[in-house]
């Protein structure tokens, strides 16, 4: 396990090209935690979706990084919340369907008492989705981000590193928890 936890971690740093920045064609995985590193990120819950299951496994091997994953979302939700009052810069990654069940930690808690909170979250349920159970909160997902005054965006695998790393700032300036949606054409890229 150690061994692939390694070989993930440094594949991930391979793709440098020298000029500050890394190969625009990587792997969308590896765009996403390269942001996370970028921002600073160095704390990370997850509830496990698929298409985060590479970026979970390259957070997990870095030891920069502590990684406690959670039952349910609002639990992530909570556990940031403490992380950040500890000093920590965290994140919370997960897939759409989890944003419904954290609606109410999101407002009592983060906006409520001005916390960041950076959300990672695997938009499921659009063009392409073979989970009909997926598609209603797909299409939810970002009326209720803007109903409830998050702001998102949703960056190509070219944006993704710089996205990530941009929306932490805006999550700890503005002490505003931040969304940063990937869909299926993200994870499927190459």
């Amino acid at each position: 396990m150690r061994a692939i936890r390694a070989f993930l971690l440094a594949s991930s740093r391979q793709r440098f090209n020298g000029l500050g920045g890394y190969d625009i064609g990587m792997n969308p995985s590896r765009a996403v935690y390269l942001g996370l590193r970028r921002a600073g990120i160095d704390f990370a819950t997850s509830v496990p979706c698929v298409n985060l299951q590479e970026l979970l496994g390259l957070v997990e091997a870095d030891p920069d990084i502590i990684h406690l994953p959670a039952t349910r979302e609002e639990e992530g939700v909570g556990i940031c919340a403490g992380a950040w009052m500890g000093g920590r810069r965290p994140a919370l990654l997960m897939q759409n369907s989890g944003l419904g069940n954290c609606i109410n930690a999101l407002a009592s808690l983060d906006m409520l008492y001005g916390i960041p909170l950076l959300m990672i979250i695997s938009h499921r349920g659009g063009r392409g989705e073979s989970i009909i159970g997926q598609v209603p909160m797909g299409q939810f997902t970002v009326p209720l981000l803007e109903a409830m005054g998050i702001p998102h965006l949703s960056p190509s695998p070219a944006e993704a590193e710089k996205a990530v790393a941009e929306a932490w700032n805006r999550a700890e300036s503005g002490r505003c928890p931040v969304a940063v949606l990937f869909d299926l054409d993200f994870w499927r890229s190459l």
